[in-house]
């Protein structure tokens, strides 16, 4: 992400970063903790956004220093979310093995502690990536040796034309997707795949009063995910998750022409709608939220009583391939 000077003004009048609309309604006044935050919806589109989105020179700040002390409590990754890191790597490459021959070069935008590179490249992948934060990219590179660089996106002119750029619950943190997307475009070799995911707004992913905070400037339907990709030169490959799910998982393909975008009419009164059809009785009654939750439980019972070994284990082994490499 920029800090120029440049990026630091903010437009008199917020525009949608998806159909470059001025008409929004405001639909909460306040964050997940009750801090001041407004959040609009797009009355022409459907995309709900910060009002008024962050700088770029704002965002870049927030993610180089504090966002991990205060999205996760901790700027060392502890045994229980490397464990979880680790397992979403792998599952994020079984889902997309259908669409691989097995030896693309992965790129990651946003990789966090890292193991997602770390378990494209396990599976004979080159892989690479950018994190902005400083205290997990030093844990990624030191404890799992991964190539992952201390950098921002817009810093980054040349990624070697990577076959496969993930962007995994990274696009809602930018302050302008469209921007990132256009430059992701620029750094993916032709026809090469681009694997996005982000929370479903209208999946949902949680109670109204638990939606919005600082860190989540844009918030996504399915409709209007695709929307905004394709805007920027891509085409669908496969939306891999339902409508119900509280995450958007879609391939996409770098386009040799942009695709016709269909335009999202009435989709700000779907999303209206969604935002308002449970209140919290009803949303933690539903019964695949019941069930979710029991599988989650478990799996933080599981964490729990195998992460530690689990993870002395996965540096053990990784420490052991870079000496022989």
């Amino acid at each position: 992400m920029s800090t120029s000077k440049k990026a630091t003004t903010r437009p008199a009048t917020p525009r949608c970063d998806l159909c470059g609309g001025v008409d929004f309604s405001i639909i909460s006044a306040s964050d997940r903790h009750g801090e001041a935050l407004q959040t609009g919806l797009c009355r022409d589109c459907g995309l709900v956004m910060h009002l008024p989105v962050p700088s770029e020179a704002e965002v870049a700040e927030y993610y180089a220093t504090r966002y991990r002390q205060d999205y996760h409590g901790e700027q060392v990754p502890n045994a229980r979310r490397v464990m979880r890191a680790w397992n979403n790597g792998e599952r994020i490459h079984r889902q997309l093995t259908p669409y691989l021959s097995g030896s693309e070069s992965v790129f990651e935008i946003g990789a966090g502690i890292g193991c997602t590179v770390k378990a494209f490249e396990t599976h004979g992948h080159s892989a690479a990536g950018i994190e902005p934060n400083r205290d997990f990219n030093s844990y990624s590179r030191s404890k799992l040796f991964t190539r992952i660089e201390n950098t921002n996106l817009y810093d980054l002119n040349d990624a070697g034309s990577p076959q496969l750029i993930l962007l995994i619950h990274v696009i809602e943190h930018f302050s302008s997707p469209r921007r990132a997307l256009t430059h992701i475009h620029s750094l993916l070799a032709d026809g090469g795949l681009f694997y996005v995911e982000c929370p479903n707004l209208t999946g949902p992913f949680a109670t109204f009063d638990r939606m919005f905070h600082y860190a989540h400037i844009y918030n996504f339907t399915p409709q209007t995910l695709q929307a905004m990709v394709e805007s920027c030169g891509f085409e669908k490959v496969a939306t891999l998750t339902g409508e119900d799910n509280p995450d958007i998982h879609m391939l996409f393909r770098k386009a040799k022409a942009k695709p016709a975008i269909a335009p999202l009419q009435r989709h700000s009164l779907h999303v209206e709608a969604v935002l308002n059809r449970h209140n919290a009785i009803t949303y933690h009654l539903r019964p695949v939220y019941l069930m979710r939750r029991v599988q989650k439980l478990w799996s933080y019972m599981v964490e729990g009583l195998t992460a530690g070994m689990f993870v002395n284990r996965l540096l053990s082994r990784l420490a052991k391939q870079a000496a022989k490499d």
